[in-house]
């Protein structure tokens, strides 16, 4: 049986949120089978749980937010992609995370150094069986015409794998690579995906913060851009960083489903707004997906069964 995994111990981290530089801390905590992961605002006079669904989101501009609900006016947490990311290349489906504030520490603007922590609290199979969403037919959204065109598009495949294409018309990101695929199947998250940083243009950075955005973005946990070049000392992890970063931005994206993916994600210029109304098209068609588990390690795709190594 493919089983649900959670964590073995707790684990914490502190560091500021990207867009509210407030500092934060985040308790990563298990959690019973079948509970899935959840988000505690913990700050609040009386602590408010957030269970992660693609109903719960309800703001989509520079990061994915969730709320009790989707109410755009009710507690918050912002920027929950990466963690979630992390948490989907581990394969674990219940988590509990105590949070003081509204926001997910950036850390290093990866996924990675959630991996982790995670994996230094060690994973944990549980007596249930992994409930997988398996996609069942097609599914796309389409926006805007020429230029401005993107698209995403769900299709069924026995396994989980991405592909994503950027196009920006900038120097910097003309200069690496513009599409890339990653198939779970791999086992390779950690090492492909997981370490890919988000990146911000210089010029949009007086306009972020007159939006209370981007107020603890630096780079130390940023590629910044500017007219021409990378200005990060270090330079690139990847040579194709930047389209792998939202790889990993999609792949948090589709985990507030709760359920691991059995699909084929492609999406050309998409992003987090995109990547939610095209789970939201998918579930409102009963007869596009299943949940389904797996008996026997054979019956699942390749690499589903395996527990990824510590570090």
């Amino acid at each position: 049986m493919i089983q649900q995994r959670t964590i073995k111990s707790v684990t914490r981290a502190v560091g500021v949120g990207v867009h509210s530089g407030q500092k934060v801390e985040l308790t990563l905590r298990p959690a019973p089978a079948d509970h899935g992961i959840a988000f505690r605002r913990i700050d609040l006079p009386l602590p408010v749980d957030i269970p992660v669904t693609p109903e719960a989101v309800s703001d989509t501009r520079m990061a994915t937010t969730i709320s009790p609900g989707g109410d755009p006016g009710g507690p918050k947490v912002q920027t929950i992609e990466h963690l979630l990311s992390a948490c989907a290349g581990l394969g674990l489906d219940n988590l509990i995370v105590d949070i003081t504030a509204e926001e997910v520490p950036i850390l290093d603007g990866s996924a990675a150094s959630f991996v982790f922590l995670l994996q230094s609290a060690g994973i944990e199979l549980q007596k249930a069986p992994k409930r997988f969403l398996r996609v069942k037919k097609t599914v796309e959204l389409r926006e805007g015409e020429g230029a401005s065109l993107k698209w995403a598009r769900l299709e069924p495949y026995h396994g989980y794998k991405l592909s994503f294409e950027i196009e920006f018309n900038h120097p910097a990101l003309d200069a690496t690579g513009q599409q890339v695929s990653f198939d779970f199947s791999s086992g390779q998250y950690r090492r492909d995906i997981a370490r890919a940083r988000t990146f911000g243009f210089t010029k949009d950075v007086e306009m972020m913060r007159s939006r209370g955005l981007g107020l603890g973005g630096n780079m130390d946990n940023v590629i910044v851009i500017d007219d021409y070049r990378v200005l990060n000392s270090d330079g690139l992890r990847y040579d194709d960083e930047f389209v792998k970063h939202k790889i990993l931005d999609a792949i948090g994206d589709m985990h507030v489903l709760g359920k691991p993916l059995l699909a084929s994600y492609t999406a050309f210029k998409g992003g987090h707004a995109l990547n939610n109304r095209l789970l939201r098209k998918l579930l409102a068609d009963a007869s596009a997906w299943e949940v389904v588990s797996f008996e026997r390690d054979a019956e699942a795709p390749a690499g589903f069964g395996a527990v990824a190594p510590a570090w």
